[in-house]
């Protein structure tokens, strides 16, 4: 079980980056130096308030790619008639990966960003 946990948390991770990066890059512009506070401030309430569901597609999208590059690629899962055999294997794989996106995604973006802005005074 063990393994299938990382196998999932590597399936997911960089889905989860992608769909918060609307407020995990003024962070990132401000811990590299590039940007002000006040510019990161407002850059991540354009980027949140009106660009959010784009980043949560882009990263819905990454995570149905990321499933679909392990199972076809790791899992050897390349043909219509090996999907059929193996379709409660899919549908196993499919539950866990969006479950693990979800809360992947709500907890890195609302506890971490949001604190690390907090930190840095991008939001109160």
């Amino acid at each position: 079980m063990n393994t299938k946990l990382k196998e999932i948390l590597k399936i997911s991770s960089l889905p989860v980056v992608l769909a918060s990066m609307c407020c995990l890059s003024p962070v990132i512009l401000v811990l590299l130096g590039v940007s002000t506070v006040s510019f990161a401030s407002s850059l991540a309430d354009t980027l949140y308030g009106e660009y959010k569901w784009v980043f949560r597609g882009v990263g819905l999208l990454a995570l149905l790619g990321s499933l679909w590059y392990y199972l076809n690629r790791k899992k050897g899962i390349c043909t219509i008639d090996e999907a059929v055999k193996r379709r409660n294997e899919i549908i196993n794989y499919v539950a866990m990966v969006i479950v693990a996106g979800v809360l992947g995604y709500t907890f890195f973006l609302y506890v971490v960003v949001h604190y690390i802005g907090v930190w840095l005074d991008l939001w109160a």
